[in-house]
Order: C-alpha cells, then structure tokens, then sequence
C-alpha cells in the first residue's frame, strides 16, 4: 500500500480518474481498452469495478470504497487520510500523467462540480485535466492554446482567473483585447468557424475550454501530439 509523500504514480499514456458520480460504463471499457490506466478517486473503484474492469490504482481515504481491504491484493491502493483535500485532488496529486481524464466528477452534485472546477484551476499550470461529463468536457488552460473544430460548433471559454486575451481567429466572436473575469465578464456560448481556431492570451491566467463531448479523442490525441519534445 502506497502512503502519502511516496513519489506519485507515473504513467507514460494518458490516465482516467474515475469518481463515484455518473460514469458510463461502455466508457470506461472503451477507455481501457484504449490503454488508458483507470485510477479510482476513493469509490470511483467501485464504479470501474461495476463496468467490470480492475482500476490500476484506488486512491483516497477510503470513506467510500465498499471493501478496501478485497483490493489489497488486485491493484495498487494508495490510502490518504488527510481531510484537507477531496479524493479527486488526492488521485491528482499522487499520479503523474501527460494527460488527465477525470470521470463522475461533475454533473451529479453540484458541490463536486465546484469541488472539481477547484481542483482543474490549481493544477492547470502543471497538469492537463479534462473534466468529462455526459454533454461536455472541460479544460483548464494556463495561457494560450488552439484547436480543431467544425464551422458551427460550439466553443466555450471562461475565466477562473482574471484573463486579459491578446487575440482570437477561428471564433465568431472575437476575443482580442477582452479582459475576463468571473462575475465581470465570460465568454461562453462561442462558435468556431473555421476549422481551426486559436486563443493568445496576454497574461498567465486560468480559463476553461468547454466544448462537446464528442471532441474528447480529438483533444487528447491534440495534448499528447503538441507535448511531445
């Protein structure tokens, strides 16, 4: 069993954690047969169980997951009993991963989305996170970026931070020299069109890309491609 201020979990690929919200199970069973390491958030073992699969790790303080000690000796359990943090950012900060997935984290209770959102807006300088939910995805970005899209389709973005953006292409609305701000001003409900588009900003801040669901392999494939050195 893995304690707290072991070295984290390193995976080479792409990893999913999964929580006790509402998860498909064809999903999680597409994901793993993709090869993406499934990581429990406390019960979310529960759920990856349930779609019939074995998680590669369960990570939290155990509250949740139905029998920990019958894990013990089917996969990697890391137990963290601090309170400070919530299971979610427990199975962030004890793995690392070019790109994160995160599952049944959003959609369910709003108090788990806020608790989510928390988590992408600390970790989005240093960590790729996807929030997945059964309509959208959701990334925290640190600067800029640029994406592929179809003419029409929706492009969401909001600020967790105040964001002072340089230049936009590829939206309808453009955002050059808008500063956002939660409460002040948001940019949801954009559309792409082109089939491209791209986002400067002027400043380091955190914003959310929001788009549809169906862009999740798309987005992933992006992360990986743009990271490699």
């Amino acid at each position: 069993m893995v304690e707290h201020g072991d070295p984290p979990l390193v995976y080479e690929r792409p990893i999913a954690i999964v929580g006790g919200g509402t998860v498909e199970p064809d999903m999680l069973r597409q994901l793993d047969q993709q090869g993406i390491a499934l990581i429990g958030a406390d019960g979310g073992g529960d759920v990856i169980a349930d779609a019939g699969l074995v998680p590669a790790a369960i990570v939290g303080d155990f509250d949740s997951l139905r029998d920990p000690s019958a894990w013990s000796s089917q996969t990697r359990l890391v137990h963290l009993k601090e309170q400070m943090t919530s299971d979610f950012e427990k199975a962030v900060y004890s793995t690392s991963a070019p790109v994160t997935l995160a599952l049944g984290m959003i959609g369910r209770r709003f108090d788990h989305t806020m608790a989510g959102l928390h988590v992408v807006h600390r970790y989005a300088k240093e960590r790729r996170i996807i929030l997945v939910d059964e309509v959208d995805i959701v990334m925290g970005v640190s600067g800029s970026f640029d994406f592929t899209a179809e003419p029409g389709e929706r492009v969401s973005i909001h600020p967790l931070d105040p964001v002072c953006f340089r230049a936009s292409s590829g939206l309808l609305f453009s955002l050059d020299g808008l500063a956002l701000a939660s409460g002040v001003r948001t940019g949801t409900s954009n559309s792409a069109t082109q089939t491209t588009f791209s986002v400067e900003t002027s400043e380091i801040g955190i914003w959310l890309l929001i788009l549809g669901k169906a862009r999740l392999a798309d987005l992933i494939q992006h992360l990986v491609t743009r990271d490699r050195p």
